[in-house]
């Protein structure tokens, strides 16, 4: 009987294995040990993966998807790990230097930047509508960039933090898949990967897209953590937790919410309480959507790209839009059948704290 026990659990450990693996579920480099137990304890929800599929292959085009429950180890994914087009998702990396430039010193809020005659570029945003010069915060150029999804301000963000801090940063969470290439409305400048023409803007995966808005959310920002105690400690926690709120806060205030929270949040956005913080990506053929979703049973991230779309109309029902919207939709019902709880939609996102060490040279 025991030989029996021990046989069936292995083969259990084994199914659990493999299934994890089919899912992409595997540490990050240079993420701490506790996170690594955390990915490999995560528990693949396999009903709702049959669920989603099943609206997948609905779609007139491919998608690739990873969702998790933070509090308890739940995932879906869907190709999880297969390289796409970023489109504007790219800005949350951009939005991530940011964050850790402030945190050191190197940036400020408040600092001063200047539109200038000819920066505006075409797309999405209002700020190459207005009139040059015009002096702008790095929050106004941040908050352009990311509820506006603003071209021209995402460039000014560019131009301030260099294409090489912000590509570093993304070397250093340990992302292996996701680059920045160029400015947007610019031609690629110096040196390219061979794949930038394939990718344009940027690549990533939905699993690493996962990875930085987690960070966000969780406000898990570089930093001396172990090192220092007390009340130096608490000047630092204080000091990220502020840095982490303006972020949060662009977020909740996202324009576009024709994507996740289409099916799941009535509110106008503009008012206090949302319980979504996401930030869209949209190409002729793109449409991908990367969000915190606050649960009544715990936060969830939900990293969702549709790519080589049939469907390449610009209106709020098209294909790829609905199809996240639809996925989002069943995601969170199985995950949060009670619904969301904006309230906790905060640095943490009420979770316990977790700071892992990444490899990689400190700034």
């Amino acid at each position: 009987m025991r030989i029996a026990l021990v046989r069936d659990r292995f083969l259990e450990w084994m199914r659990k294995s493999a299934v994890l693996a089919s899912l992409g579920i595997v540490t990050l480099g240079g993420w701490s040990e506790g996170t690594a137990k955390a990915q490999i304890a995560s528990t693949p929800d396999e009903a709702l993966q049959r669920e989603l599929r099943g609206l997948a292959d609905q779609h007139h085009g491919k998608l690739a998807l990873y969702a998790t429950q933070l509090n308890t180890g739940r995932v879906v994914a869907l190709d999880p790990n297969q390289p796409v087009q970023t489109a504007s998702v790219i800005k949350l990396a951009i939005l991530f230097e940011t964050m850790e430039e402030v945190r050191t010193g190197k940036a400020a809020w408040d600092e001063r930047l200047i539109l200038a005659k000819g920066d505006g570029v075409s797309g999405s945003g209002i700020l190459g509508l207005m009139d040059a010069p015009l002096s702008l915060t790095l929050k106004d150029v941040l908050t352009l960039m990311i509820v506006l999804s603003d071209n021209t301000a995402t460039n000014l963000a560019i131009d301030r933090l260099g294409l090489d801090a912000i590509n570093a940063r993304i070397s250093w969470l340990g992302l292996k898949d996701t680059h920045l290439y160029k400015k947007i409305g610019k031609p690629a400048t110096g040196p390219m990967p061979a794949d930038q023409p394939r990718f344009g803007l940027g690549k990533t995966t939905p699993r690493e897209m996962a990875v930085v808005m987690e960070r966000i959310g969780r406000c898990q920002l570089e930093g001396p953590y172990v090192e220092v105690t007390g009340a130096k400690a608490a000047d630092i926690e204080a000091k990220d937790v502020a840095i982490c709120n303006v972020a949060l806060k662009m977020l909740r205030a996202q324009f576009y919410r024709e994507t996740v929270p289409r099916y799941l949040e009535a509110l106008d956005a503009s008012e206090t309480g949302s319980g979504i913080a996401n930030k869209t990506g949209s190409l002729d053929r793109v449409r991908a959507d990367v969000a915190i979703v606050a649960g009544k049973s715990g936060p969830m991230v939900l990293s969702i790209f549709t790519y080589e779309n049939a469907d390449k109309s610009w209106t709020v029902d098209n294909e790829g839009e609905v199809l996240i919207a639809r996925l989002a939709k069943k995601i969170v019902d199985a995950w949060s059948p009670e619904g969301l709880d904006g309230k906790v939609l905060v640095p943490g996102l009420g979770l316990s704290p977790v700071r892992p060490g990444v490899s990689g040279t400190s700034k």
